[in-house]
């Protein structure tokens, strides 16, 4: 056999070796149980501007957008964490009617299953957000023109160029309410344990507002006519307006400041 036969021979056969050690390294990566996977979900459903959207979560965040479309467009990616066969077990249930959209994400009872929904939805820029909530991740709104209640336990709560009436709650993270206009309505509740508020209200607002922080500073910029106590003190009642309207807002925290600002953009 001559040379140039000879190098051939071993240029192919070293070829096949590192073809066939591609091959086998592509098996153990889509068979070995730390290989993570995921999963899009995508759905429009149709949905009156004013109508109710809700939203139950429960590893993950969620961010809602308001947009001019009558109707609800839901994103969300599933990703597991170890199996990828996981993702399938987490399922995205949604109930659509005349007037409501709701979605909840449902995971097997009884099974460690980590698995983690992020969502991206779209609605009616008027709407209202009958209850919008997750365990751990943060949970965002913006462009909306309504109300409604946001819950987290770990994660931020973010109320961004908006109008309306919002409460927001968590346990570990902080909250961001900035309102383009305050709308009457019930009482706005806005409460954490560990984390700061940040409230933005436009220079008109009107509303009864109690305010404690129990370990941390006050900061307040809005105009009052009437107050008792001072925001020095870490808790006070003020009157924003002249008028009766503009409801109760009540802002609270354990373990943060507080700051009340004249709604500005930026802030």
């Amino acid at each position: 056999m001559s040379i140039s036969s000879r190098n051939r021979s071993r240029s192919a056969i070293a070829s096949n070796i590192a073809r066939s050690l591609l091959l086998l390294g592509l098996a153990l990566c889509f068979s070995w149980p730390g290989f993570a996977g995921t999963q899009t979900f995508l759905q429009t459903y149709p949905l009156i501007s004013g109508g109710s959207f809700v939203l139950e979560n429960v590893n993950g965040s969620v961010r809602v957008e308001g947009w001019e479309r009558d109707e609800v467009e839901v994103r969300a990616v599933k990703t597991s964490a170890s199996d990828p066969r996981d993702a399938d077990r987490v399922k995205i249930e949604v109930c659509s009617q005349p007037g409501q959209v709701a979605v909840h994400t449902r995971y097997p009872q009884g099974e460690g299953v980590e698995v983690a929904v992020e969502y991206v939805v779209h609605v009616p820029f008027r709407v209202l957000l009958g209850s919008v909530e997750t365990v751990n991740g943060s949970v965002m709104v913006r462009g909306v023109e309504g109300g409604g209640e946001l819950r987290s336990v770990n994660g931020d709560v973010d109320v961004l160029d908006s109008s309306g009436r919002f409460s927001a709650k968590t346990t570990n993270g902080n909250l961001h309410l900035q309102l383009r206009q305050l709308l009457d309505g019930g009482p706005m509740n806005i409460e954490t344990v560990n984390g700061s508020v940040i409230l933005g209200l436009p220079s008109n607002a009107q509303a009864d507002l109690k305010v404690l922080s129990m370990n941390g500073d006050i900061y307040s910029e809005l105009p009052v006519t009437s107050t008792t106590g001072t925001p020095a003190a870490r808790a006070f009642r003020a009157k924003l307006g002249r008028g009766n309207g503009g409801g109760q807002i009540s802002v609270r925290t354990v373990n943060g400041g507080i700051r009340l600002v004249v709604e500005r953009p930026g802030v």
